[in-house]
């Protein structure tokens, strides 16, 4: 964080200063909220969670380093007392970022975030010192976090937001104002919460409604909900896509043997051609959406495509590829699931699998609402249709929704299978994993099947795999 005194700091979040003996010393360090990331001249946000509250551990942070704590109350150490904690982390947030004029880039979607995010912050960062959402930190807490990571030479912000109601991006965009905002796409994840998808529409559309006139919109030419949003800005509009409508788009999309896409860029400045290193076809939309952000802060046609050919993923557990000295290659997209991802992985596993057997290791999609049965089953029976080799369905109601989609889609028998946890998917792929096989490891974040990705990289005993 740029250097402020704690004087500074009371006068911005409204604040009254308790056991302060000198309110011009400065906050040098980063704002936490987890007292085991405090480091000499932090200041610690006493945030109360479901499980822990911060305020608990405020001594521990002042003897680790931090110059003070913000919290609702007096903790008998060096704070500035606020009524909101999470009100006050946004107003310091907004206050910094105003002070820095700095480029804020924003977006949202229903599926791709953290990838999007991840490509454009390595675009960006080619061009001038950029700081981005780390992981998924994209509600009212993390995107404060992100923003108060900024120092005096940060020029571009990228910050992903996410929403699990109508109004929650608005408030986020209140925070932080965004000049550049990205809408990916408008699809089913979190249904269950928003109850359709035109609901959904309606709170990603709330980020190109708080832009600027000067600003620009950076909008899905092939999504029809998205491209609608274009009615409901005051700003400049830039389509990316495939469409040849689109301003920034791709031809000649292909992937290569190991199923990685390679196109060709056209951007209003030029064309060049990428080659990328993460896997998927999905992942053209997304470098699209990057190299439209690219374009617009000044970064030429061959600048976004070598940036693109040379960009990987940022954050864990998404698309991470690992072989094993076996030959067999695990691929780690544990971090979350919705029918789209899903789909989106699914594709991309037959295509890095080709000649080889595919494994597809799933679990349950969370917030589905209603939709949930019919969900789990065409996911089950887009597996049988790819003609993945192996479907393994792990954890309850839903999964069993998985192998049953499969099952009926196609005479599969006992190659689609339902078990009960990680530790059964497990010990069901120790057993029967051969040299040169391809696994994929997804489910949303609450099924936990991150496990199974880094219990089949973990070295193997004799014996665990068949064919070895």
């Amino acid at each position: 964080m740029i250097a402020l005194s704690l004087a500074e700091i009371a006068d911005l979040v409204h604040g009254q200063p308790h056991d302060i003996p000198d309110s011009a010393v400065t906050v040098t360090g980063p704002v936490v909220i987890d007292s085991r990331q405090v480091g000499p001249g932090s200041l610690f946000a006493a945030y109360v969670g479901e499980r822990v509250d911060g305020h608990d551990y405020a001594q521990r942070a002042v003897q680790a380093g931090a110059v003070a704590v913000l919290a609702t109350r007096p903790v008998g150490v060096p704070a500035i007392v606020v009524p909101d904690v999470t009100e006050a982390l946004g107003a310091l947030a907004r206050a910094v970022v105003d002070r820095l004029g700095t480029d804020v880039v924003a977006l949202t979607g229903s599926a791709g975030k953290t990838s999007t995010k991840d490509l454009v912050a390595q675009l960006l960062a080619r061009k001038a010192p950029t700081v981005y959402t780390e992981g998924s930190l994209n509600n009212e807490i993390g995107l404060p976090l992100t923003a108060l990571r900024t120092a005096e030479d940060t020029r571009h912000l990228v910050l992903e937001m996410g929403a699990r109601g109508i109004g929650h991006i608005r408030y986020l965009t209140e925070l932080v104002p965004p000049r550049v905002g990205v809408v990916l796409n408008v699809g089913t994840a979190h249904v269950g919460e928003f109850g359709s998808r035109e609901n959904i529409a309606v709170a990603k559309g709330e980020l190109v409604e708080s832009l600027p006139a000067e600003g620009v919109a950076v909008l899905n030419a092939d999504d029809p909900l998205v491209r609608e949003m274009a009615s409901r800005t005051k700003a400049r509009v830039l389509y990316f896509g495939e469409s040849e409508s689109a301003d920034v788009r791709a031809s000649a999309v292909h992937l290569t043997e190991d199923g990685r896409p390679s196109f060709t860029l056209h951007t209003p400045s030029g064309c060049s051609d990428v080659t990328m290193r993460l896997y998927g076809e999905h992942h053209v939309s997304n470098a699209l959406a990057a190299a439209a952000v690219a374009h617009e802060l000044g970064l030429s046609a061959d600048e976004i495509a070598e940036a693109l050919s040379g960009a990987g993923s940022l954050s864990r557990w998404r698309m991470e590829v690992t072989e094993r000295p076996d030959g067999v290659t695990v691929v780690n997209d544990a971090y979350n699931a919705n029918p789209e991802s899903m789909r989106a992985a699914l594709r991309a596993l037959v295509s890095m699998g080709k000649g080889r057997r595919t494994w597809a290791v799933l679990g349950q999609m969370a917030e589905l609402g209603d939709t949930s049965l019919v969900e789990h089953d065409a996911v089950g029976r887009l597996a049988v249709r790819l003609n993945v080799s192996k479907l393994v369905a792990v954890g309850g109601r839903e999964a069993s929704w998985l192998q049953l989609g499969a099952y009926n889609e196609g005479s599969w028998g006992e190659e689609s299978v339902h078990v009960s946890d990680t530790q059964a998917a497990i010990d069901l792929l120790r057993g029967e994993l051969r040299p040169g096989d391809v696994v994929l490891v997804k489910a949303s974040r609450s099924v936990g099947l991150e496990s199974v990705a880094q219990a089949l990289l973990e070295p193997a005993t004799e014996g665990e795999v068949a064919g070895a």
